[in-house]
């Protein structure tokens, strides 16, 4: 019998930070704003699942780290989450 691993992006925590360092690698467009796309798929590439993503950006905004765009399209980084990388 073969035993799984754990992800380590199956903590939120862990996964919103990451979530996070990879929205700070990402060339901003506009007013400091991050499209959603550019974090979403090197986020899989991480091997993150859509459900670790989704949890991932949930966590980070509730922290306050990052804010969603009502459109969903970008996202942008608080106070909080600037002062991560500061």
């Amino acid at each position: 019998m073969k035993f799984v691993e754990p992800s380590r992006l199956a903590d939120p925590d862990a996964a919103a930070r990451k979530l996070v360092e990879i929205a700070n690698a990402v060339e901003t467009v506009q007013d400091g704003s991050v499209y959603i796309e550019l974090i979403n798929r090197p986020f899989l590439d991480q091997g993150g699942t859509p459900d670790q993503y989704r949890a991932a950006l949930a966590r980070a905004i509730k922290l306050g780290w990052l804010s969603l765009h009502e459109s969903g399209t970008y996202a942008r980084f608080t106070e909080a989450g600037a002062d991560l990388f500061a």
